[in-house]
């Protein structure tokens, strides 16, 4: 579904990204783990359109969207949960979800705004509330509720589980893993090493905007060095 080959991007004269390639299959999960500030945000960010690729190309189910524009690339189907959930603090939980649905024809909105409520009812308990006001899981299921309003047949997201308490990360996997057993593709970055891998099909670790290693998600869990670098001496984190 997603092709990404030598992709070179910067921000100004930084280079971050240096010739990255990978796949994402369709109605999979491939998860994208690395250090801080080894690029992985500025992937996705390429993807959705800034900044835009020095050098290389990206495929969306065939088509070369290197250059569209953000809007144009989220009409094809694409969307972003990005990193600090950035959900709309001044406005309701229901209004988030109704710019979620911007593109798509308003006789969905129903339909969508009952799944949505189904997959995380906690947001119809809170649908008039201020979603500043939520808790850091309950944002969080509002960030991946919003992106769900537009349909997306491929799901970008950058630190599901950052800052989230162990049950609440517990409960996003579990969701993120039904959604793909729905048909979903996904593709996740993810520094939460372990869980991510459990839940991809395929994985990719990136050093300092290259892609040092690939494989089936089993495959780098029991690779020494990702054991060595990612896995070993794992903290919880902090609760938002």
């Amino acid at each position: 579904m997603l092709e990404i080959e030598n992709v070179h991007a910067s921000y100004g004269p930084v280079d971050v990204l240096r010739g990255v390639s990978l796949r994402v299959e369709e109605s999979k999960i491939a998860t994208l783990i690395g250090a801080n500030g080894a690029g992985k945000t500025t992937l996705l960010m390429t993807l959705c359109g800034n900044p835009r690729p020095r050098e290389g190309r990206i495929l969306f189910e065939g088509r070369d969207i290197t250059a569209l524009e953000t809007d144009a690339i989220m009409r094809l189907g694409i969307a972003h949960v990005p990193e600090g959930r950035r959900i709309f603090p001044r406005l309701s939980v229901l209004e988030n979800l109704q710019m979620g649905a911007y593109f798509q024809p308003p006789k969905n909105f129903a339909a969508d705004l009952e799944k949505a409520y189904t997959l995380f009812p906690r947001l119809k308990e809170r649908q008039s509330q201020m979603a500043g006001t939520l808790s850091g899981g309950e944002q969080q299921m509002l960030a991946l509720s919003r992106a769900l309003m537009s349909r997306p047949r491929l799901l970008l997201l950058d630190e599901p589980s950052l800052g989230l308490a162990p049950l609440v990360v517990k409960q996003i996997f579990a969701t993120l893993a039904g959604l793909n057993c729905d048909g979903l593709t996904l593709f996740v970055v993810e520094q939460n090493a372990r869980a991510a891998l459990k839940l991809a099909h395929r994985g990719y670790v990136m050093v300092n905007g290259q892609i040092a290693l690939e494989g089936s998600g089993q495959q780098l869990l029991n690779e020494p060095s990702v054991r060595a670098a990612y896995l070993e001496g794992e903290v919880g984190r902090k609760v938002s």
